[in-house]
């Protein structure tokens, strides 16, 4: 992509109403004002809330928003241009049930309020190969994320990478977490999961290569 376009992307982004961006600087000065108040605020229900942390150009945060209209879907990336796509597909779908956040992950519990969220998915995030601290479900990443998962909520990674999906069946097997669901294959079973109506364009693109997909769901706000 031009620069020219990534700056056309940015200055469009800076139109949507659904669109908040704060940088290191801005949300530790300012503080973010819907935080404690995304339902009331934003959303205008009290319908569950559920983060997809990296989200890129955002096409599972919007997919799931198309499918479950009850339930309000943020995605949060640091990448502005990629996250236009998924802008422009929920503004052209009056999709009113999906919001964008652009800031670093390492700031996220700066945007939400104890027990404000229900769920997270971390969807083919970079597994860092050389920064374990790094990958979004490593245990400084968790700790985060307890600070405003509700107590049943729960944290979902759908990975192509050995790398990442053995670190956090580990970390989470190593924290005593419940795991719900854990695949290490996750297309070669008759099991009919939601997870797998989904499938990101890059997904497609892995499958039709012959990798594998894995996926595991694991609570962290209580304990087995």
């Amino acid at each position: 992509m031009s620069n020219k376009n990534k700056l056309e992307r940015f200055a469009e982004n800076k139109t949507f109403t659904n669109m908040f961006e704060y940088s290191f600087d801005r949300i530790k000065e300012e503080g973010f004002p819907m935080k404690g108040r995304w339902r009331q605020d934003f959303f205008k229900n009290d319908n569950p809330i559920v983060l997809e942390l990296g989200c890129g150009k955002g096409e599972y945060t919007v997919g799931l928003a198309r499918e479950h209209k009850d339930v309000n879907y943020i995605g949060v990336d640091i990448k502005g241009a990629r996250m236009w796509v998924g802008l422009c597909a929920a503004r052209n779908e009056n999709l009113t049930n999906v919001a964008f956040i652009r800031t670093r992950i390492e700031l996220i519990d700066n945007f939400f309020a104890e027990d404000e969220v229900d769920e997270i998915w971390v969807t083919f995030p970079d597994p860092q190969p050389s920064k374990p601290r790094k990958r979004l479900t490593a245990p400084n990443f968790l700790e985060r994320y307890r600070n405003f998962l509700k107590k049943d909520g729960v944290v979902n990674l759908k990975t192509d990478s050995d790398l990442m999906y053995e670190f956090t069946v580990e970390t989470a097997k190593e924290a005593n977490y419940p795991i719900y669901y854990n695949y290490d294959n996750l297309y070669n079973n008759d099991d009919d999961l939601e997870v797998k109506k989904i499938r990101t364009y890059y997904e497609q693109i892995w499958l039709d290569k012959g990798l594998t997909i894995k996926y595991i769901r694991f609570g962290i706000n209580k304990k087995n």
